[in-house]
């Protein structure tokens, strides 16, 4: 599949179970809730799939991540990361512990020649990782700004989203 032939995919992973582990989920759900998006367009609650990204991964090109990310800083704060910062080793990807990483699922993409090109990775440092589905004040916060950021983008590459 070439990738003119694929479609723009948008992931929101993370756990909605652990509070701010789930914002990748919300931001997604929030977009699929107030917009519509054209059929070029894959739009996806990934959660805590892993593998089963796969063939979201090797049908879209580019593709927009959204999740929570594991460095130091300001929680709540927004940092972006492109596909290269992940294999420079910028950050880690992994959901979870007993999980495979979005670095060793794209090596399975590459083993079947099919894996994107470009992954834009739009994230915040959580607050708080406790059960509960709602998201802390502060990153909740974060999550019309970042769907924000999403729709700009596709906007840049010329994808008519239209408000609900």
């Amino acid at each position: 599949m070439t990738t003119s032939q694929k479609k723009i995919g948008i992931a929101g992973i993370g756990n909605l179970l652990l509070r701010d582990e789930g914002f990748g989920v919300h931001v997604v759900h929030y977009l699929m809730d107030n917009y519509t998006f054209p059929e070029n367009v894959d739009i996806q609650d990934i959660g805590t799939a892993g593998i089963y990204m796969a063939p979201f991964l090797e049908e879209c090109d580019p593709i927009f991540v959204i999740d929570v990310v594991d460095i130091e800083g300001e929680p709540g704060s927004f940092h972006f990361f492109t596909l290269d910062d992940v294999k420079a080793g910028n950050f880690q990807m992994r959901m979870s512990p007993h999980q495979l990483g979005l670095l060793e699922i794209l090596e399975v993409c590459k083993l079947r020649d099919a894996a994107p090109e470009h992954i834009e990775f739009y994230t915040v440092i959580p607050l708080e990782l406790t059960e509960s589905i709602e998201l802390s004040d502060v990153v909740a916060g974060r999550k019309i700004e970042i769907a924000e950021m999403i729709l700009k983008r596709l906007k840049e590459l010329d994808i008519k989203v239209t408000k609900k």
